[in-house]
């Protein structure tokens, strides 16, 4: 069984305590004062703001709820959220404001998880050497670094302006205003600068699932490229050139990567970790389905599925080995690996076929599971999945796309050429002889929507590239029943502040976006 980092939390001035973690109260707290005595309440504690990740508004996400991030592709024109209410539907439809709840549970996890961040960070400084030598106090650290940038990260690329908190925080630094965009990724840098090289490049079977120097590493390049940092010593190629030497490789079965049969790939650089029990509470929905329909509130836009090539490397519009009566033959083998067509079982237990509609052409395959679990789980309970937050292919493509952006267009093609070869997709000169620099960078970006569907990504890398626009056309062409994506200039690109916040907080000021 896999080694998963839930615990009950304990007091440690960790503020919000979800139900799920804690039961009972009283019957299950340690006072503060009796605790932070050994390394084993320190990795205790670690273990607590890793609970915070598998929030569902974080990364265990739903399947009839508020989303979290295995559901922001609903954020773009991979894929329509069905139930509006649950955040991404009702976002692209220009019907959110401050006050819209998904969005404000998205915020509040965040910023639980900072609170439990930086009071691990301080207590694990403060701890004797002689209960916790200097090394192992670095590792923590570490992994407590990474943990504020991964967090702060994802609120800068959504919110853009935000309150930094580095410290616990307590009735006095209560009301803390937001800082700029800029300031915030500053901290982000030095964080994950400290993160990388403090961290190991493995862990120990046991604790599979902590950071290492490849998830610091990779969060970094990705910091980096939304930047757009591409060059030097902190740039996406020299970050992507550490990892690589890493041991890191790309899993030979890109469909079972998206099972639990492929949560221990050699391609997982940080993963967030699930196991449902009785004894864990850390199950998660986002592999969740219907019975009677694949994931009914994600549903694949035609356009993204219309985007995968056929398996001669050429588009549907192009390719003579395209079947518009059979959409899914011929095709790209990431297209059946993310996508139920018309045609495919999807349920095997009891088997279901999928019928495809107007209303639904499409259903999401990857990520999603296909019959109850050993123990007679349904499909539409809590499940096991663990949910890849950054994989090799990703770190390969990063580095592709930063090597267009500096000239390199060889190394940019032999790095999507590798990638491709995992499914055995054709060689880009194969189709194309001869490619210049903006064709390049629109291959590189055709890859990444190809091998990243479902994990995301695509609003940070549409943002990234400012092609919202283009995105909101792509998503209006496919003419989805009931769906009415609208294109609401800035407030489609950043995400309100919490009307809520702003309300308690006096020195909170709401993004000029949405005032």
């Amino acid at each position: 069984m896999k080694k998963i980092f839930i615990v009950i939390l304990v007091s440690l001035g960790l503020v919000n305590c979800s139900d799920d973690f804690v039961s009972r109260g009283s019957l299950t707290q340690i006072a503060e004062g009796n605790f932070w005595q050994s390394e084993s309440d320190a990795f205790l504690a670690l273990n607590g703001v890793y609970a915070a990740l598998q929030a569902k508004s974080m990364y265990g996400g739903h399947l009839n709820g508020f989303q979290g991030f295995p559901g922001f592709d609903g954020f773009s024109d991979n894929c329509y959220n069905n139930f509006k209410w649950e955040g991404p539907g009702f976002f692209m439809e220009g019907a959110a404001n401050p006050a819209f709840g998904p969005l404000e549970n998205i915020w509040n996890d965040h910023y639980r998880g900072i609170a439990r961040v930086n009071d691990f960070i301080r207590n694990v400084k403060d701890i004797s050497t002689d209960l916790v030598p200097q090394q192992t106090k670095d590792a923590l650290l570490g992994q407590g670094y990474f943990l504020r940038a991964l967090f702060y990260f994802n609120l800068a690329v959504y919110y853009e302006e935000v309150p930094l908190i580095t410290e616990p925080q307590t009735l006095d630094n209560a009301f803390v205003a937001k800082k700029t965009y800029e300031e915030i990724t500053n901290q982000i840098i030095e964080d994950l600068k400290f993160a990388s090289d403090k961290l190991p490049v493995s862990h120990p079977s046991n604790l599979y699932g902590y950071a290492t120097k490849g998830a610091a590493l990779g969060l970094f390049a990705r910091v980096q490229l939304y930047n757009k940092e591409y060059t030097g010593q902190y740039g996406v190629i020299e970050l992507t050139n550490q990892i690589m030497g890493l041991g890191y490789a790309l899993h030979p079965n890109y469909a079972e990567l998206f099972t639990e049969a492929g949560e221990y790939s050699a391609e997982v650089l940080f993963a967030v970790r699930f196991l449902r029990g009785t004894n864990t509470s850390s199950g998660e929905t986002f592999s969740a389905t219907f019975a009677g329909f694949p994931k009914g509130d994600m549903r694949p836009m035609p356009n993204l599925v219309n985007s995968f090539l056929c398996i001669d490397g050429l588009p549907i519009t192009s390719s003579p080995l395209y079947n518009p009566n059979r959409k899914g033959d011929n095709r790209d083998p990431r297209a059946n690996a993310s996508v139920y067509f018309a045609g495919d079982q999807w349920l095997d237990e009891p088997v279901r076929i999928f019928p495809g509609a107007a209303a639904a052409p499409f259903g999401q395959r990857k990520y999603i599971r296909r019959a109850p679990d050993a123990d007679g789980n349904a499909v539409f309970g809590e499940g096991s999945q663990d949910f890849h937050v950054i994989r090799y292919a990703d770190v390969l493509l990063m580095r592709a796309e930063a090597m267009v952006e500096t000239g390199d267009v060889n190394g940019a093609r032999a790095l999507v050429n590798q990638v491709r070869a995992r499914v055995g997709m054709p060689t880009v000169e194969s189709v194309t002889p001869s490619v210049n620099q903006n064709q390049m960078r629109n291959i590189v970006r055709q890859e990444r929507r190809s091998e990243l569907a479902f994990e995301g990504l695509r609003f940070m890398d549409i943002k990234r590239w400012n092609d919202f626009q283009s995105m909101f056309q792509r998503a209006q062409g496919d003419n989805y029943p009931g769906y009415n994506p609208s294109y609401q200039g800035r407030r489609s690109e950043v995400f309100p502040i919490p009307q809520s916040e702003v309300d308690v907080n006096p020195n909170l000021v709401q993004n000029p976006v949405w005032q």
